[in-house]
């Protein structure tokens, strides 16, 4: 049963209150990959995210913010497909490092900003985190389940396969691909939520009601409406106990008259409401740690207007995340000084 009224509003209290009362600093990594897919030009979306405005605007938020930069990856060379998946080697490796980059940043006290690229850099984002956090939850934003297999993905391109790597309950269904001996999986069903569905593949349904994930279509959003949905998926995932929240964040979770500039876009998404919504409550829970922003490409778009209407979107995002709200950034001050006083040194 979910959780309402007072009762998720005390829950949400407590919540709030402990991310008021700790300390934060945000790092941004850039991961400026394509490799988990076919079509060029999300490698950029790092940079278009940054040339956005993103640092500037994370600044004004109160947090310090450090800019680690973009990741180097290297594409292999005779890296041959695996069954019908391409890159193999090189979508793992690339993972490996990425993971290895968010663990040191969240070992380092920091909330972790990932710029994507493409939604395959999820499996090393989600598990450098698992590596210092590993009672983690994950909230998946997307148009896409992303948790296909090998064995029932219609492409056998690797983004539309991140889940699957992670859950522990899919791994005698996960053979061995090549470049990935150093991942094992560590995430339960249980705690995992999707948000935004709309284009899911027939093996995918079947894992989704197989291993009874919690998932919200954009239907389920029509029907019972964004708030409703955000107080089930945290009841779902914090009233057992309060724990870090990884936010994997697909841009094409909106629709496509938001974000244009992406590479599989489904009509029927997200509103920027609905969207900020979503953030904003993860925000308000205090156990926000890692988040993934990806999916973006510059190459995509029809014009220079798509481009930074989709990484302006994105940084919106992002920084509704970390504590913008819509009625404006807090104060960074803590009281009003009296006018009384400038009065009276005006008069002497």
């Amino acid at each position: 049963m979910a959780l309402r009224g007072p009762l998720f509003r005390l829950l949400r209290t407590q919540l709030t209150n402990n991310c008021q009362s700790r300390a934060q600093s945000v790092a941004v990594v850039g991961a400026p990959f394509s490799k988990g897919q076919k079509r060029r030009g999300v490698e950029h979306g790092p940079k278009a995210i940054r040339d956005a405005g993103l640092i500037e605007r994370l600044s004004n938020l109160d947090y310090p913010v450090h800019d680690f930069g973009d990741l180097s990856f290297q594409h292999l060379e005779n890296d041959e497909p695996f069954m019908h998946v391409p890159f193999p080697r090189t979508v793992g490796r690339a993972n490996k490092l990425l993971s290895s980059a968010v663990s040191s940043a969240v070992a380092g006290g920091h909330t972790c900003v990932m710029l994507g690229g493409d939604h395959s850099l999820a499996i090393g984002s989600v598990a450098g985190h698992a590596q210092q956090r590993p009672d983690l939850c994950l909230i998946w934003v997307d148009a896409h389940a992303d948790v296909n297999t090998p064995t029932t993905s219609p492409s056998g391109n690797l983004h539309g396969q991140s889940v699957a790597f992670l859950l522990k309950e899919l791994q005698d269904k996960m053979p061995q691909l090549p470049g990935f001996s150093w991942m094992k999986p560590f995430l339960a069903a249980r705690d995992l939520v999707y948000i935004g569905l709309r284009d899911v593949d027939p093996g995918e349904h079947l894992i989704l009601k197989n291993l009874g994930i919690q998932y919200f279509t954009m239907k389920d959003i029509d029907r019972i409406g964004i708030q409703r949905v955000m107080e089930e998926t945290l009841d779902h995932l914090l009233t057992r106990k309060q724990r870090p929240i990884h936010l994997s964040f697909d841009i094409d979770a909106f629709d496509p008259s938001l974000a244009p500039a992406t590479g599989t876009p489904v009509n029927g998404g997200l509103t920027y409401r609905e969207g900020l919504y979503i953030t904003e409550e993860i925000h308000n829970t205090g156990m926000l740690s890692v988040m993934d922003l990806v999916e973006v490409n510059p190459v995509l778009a029809a014009s220079r207007e798509q481009v930074e209407a989709t990484a302006g979107l994105a940084v919106d995002v992002i920084a509704s995340s970390l504590g913008q709200t819509r009625e404006g950034a807090p104060l960074p001050f803590r009281e009003i000084r009296s006018g009384k006083e400038d009065t009276e040194q005006l008069r002497l």
